[in-house]
């Protein structure tokens, strides 16, 4: 009798918790669905000046992201970045890339070890990732943005490994010593027409530890070249559709077709000017002057970000401690000021999303942001808002496990294929 009591008490549970979910309103649905999804934005760039014991992450800071605004928002998984702009390829170039580079891992280590260990752990597999969040923790990942600092070394992809990394780019603007960069179609020169026979040996590597390839700022011929030459799935950090936004950081078809047949996913960006061209130009020409203002108001001067690799070392760091209080001050004038142009919105992201979804299906698209590295729009400014995503993505017709598999599922799924190839590899 016990098994058939159990069946039909399982039963009735089922039938009325699927009573509930069809009398609930719209705004109750959202909550449900966004506090169930593992939510997951692979691309956060960092200043390691906020992992210091007095500023740091357990602190609502400017920066678009950290816990509190974390908390705020439901986002439970946040893909630090170890970035580091392209240099000069000699010796010195990658000796001063590789100290960027690791002043950035100690920093994730440091918040996750001694400054919030009760708050925020390190997962370098999907399965850390659920456990973490089934504590009640946040979770942080790393990526590399430009493996420039590895040098050529093929070895310090291990050392990056051992260090957390699980995804790395072989190039950001400019080419590298392993790849051509997607910059290069504004002049047409390229260095290597693609990959350099060193970016092949990478690709291995990378599949031989379990890294995966991340192909958001390589050319698309260094891009077809790592899809041809990768025995495991591979992702786009933070890209968008080129069919909605024609530039070079965005995927053209050809290119996501490839991406679905190699059975990796590509993470929809968040970056206005990658999302609708039109709007970002309009808005932006008018919000440059307001951070002009606002920055001139605090004895500074405004840089765009096509400007920081003009500056030194030292004006750079200045600028960054202040660009996050401008940024935020400016966002919030612009808020209120009924003649700044329509800005890029969530509206434009969920059409990108929908765009990709149509063309190579649910299981290869995902999402991200580019916060604190020059993304955000409006209704996703910063992470307090990441449920703004949730309730454009239910309003536009998507169903729970949709939801689920664009929040975080299908960049799981590829991490752990990923990481399955590595053992077949090195077994």
């Amino acid at each position: 009798m016990k098994p058939t009591l159990y069946i039909l008490g399982l039963l009735a549970f089922n039938s009325c918790n699927q009573a509930q979910k069809e009398t609930e309103s719209l705004e109750a649905k959202i909550d449900r669905i966004h506090s169930e999804a593992i939510t997951i934005d692979t691309h956060n760039d960092i200043n390691t000046a906020n992992f210091t014991d007095s500023i740091n992450y357990t602190q609502r800071l400017d920066t678009q992201v950290n816990l509190p605004k974390m908390n705020e928002g439901g986002l439970d998984v946040s893909w630090l970045i170890v970035y580091t702009g392209q240099g000069e390829l000699t010796e010195a170039g990658y000796e001063k890339a590789k100290t960027n580079a690791l002043d950035k891992f100690s920093a994730i280590h440091k918040l996750t070890e001694e400054i919030a260990p009760e708050k925020i752990g390190l997962a370098t597999t999907a399965a850390e990732v659920r456990s973490l969040i089934n504590s009640g923790k946040k979770v942080a990942m790393i990526g590399v943005e430009n493996a420039y600092p590895i040098g050529m070394d093929i070895g310090n992809f291990e050392t990056y490994y051992n260090l957390g990394a699980r995804y790395i780019s072989l190039s950001h603007n400019g080419h590298s010593q392993f790849s051509d960069s997607n910059t290069g179609e504004k002049d047409a020169v390229w260095l290597h027409n693609g990959l350099s026979d060193f970016g092949k040996e990478a690709v291995a590597e990378m599949n031989r530890l379990g890294i995966m390839i991340d192909i958001s700022h390589p050319s698309k011929e260094a891009m077809m070249q790592m899809i041809s030459l990768s025995k495991a799935p591979i992702i786009a950090s933070h890209s968008s559709a080129r069919a909605l936004c024609d530039h070079s950081r965005n995927l053209d078809d050809e290119q996501l077709l490839l991406l679905k047949e190699n059975g990796g996913v590509v993470q929809t960006v968040a970056f206005s000017s990658y999302l609708n061209t039109e709007k970002h130009e309009a808005s932006n020409e008018y919000a440059k002057e307001v951070y002009q203002n606002i920055a001139k108001e605090m004895g500074v001067l405004w840089y765009e970000r096509n400007q920081f690799s003009s500056l030194s070392d030292s004006e750079r760091a200045t600028f960054m401690e202040v660009y996050p209080k401008i940024v935020s001050l400016g966002k919030e004038t612009l808020a209120n000021d009924p003649n700044a142009p329509e800005a890029v919105s969530v509206l434009d992201f969920v059409n990108h999303i929908d765009y990709l979804v149509n063309l190579i299906g649910i299981d290869h698209v995902g999402i991200s942001s580019d916060f604190d590295g020059g993304g955000g729009i409006a209704g996703w400014s910063d992470a307090s808002e990441t449920k703004n995503v949730t309730a454009a993505l239910v309003k536009r017709g998507y169903s729970q496990e949709q939801i689920n598999k664009l929040w975080g599922e299908n960049l799981l799924r590829v991490l752990d294929e990923v990481q399955a190839v590595s053992l077949k590899l090195k077994s």
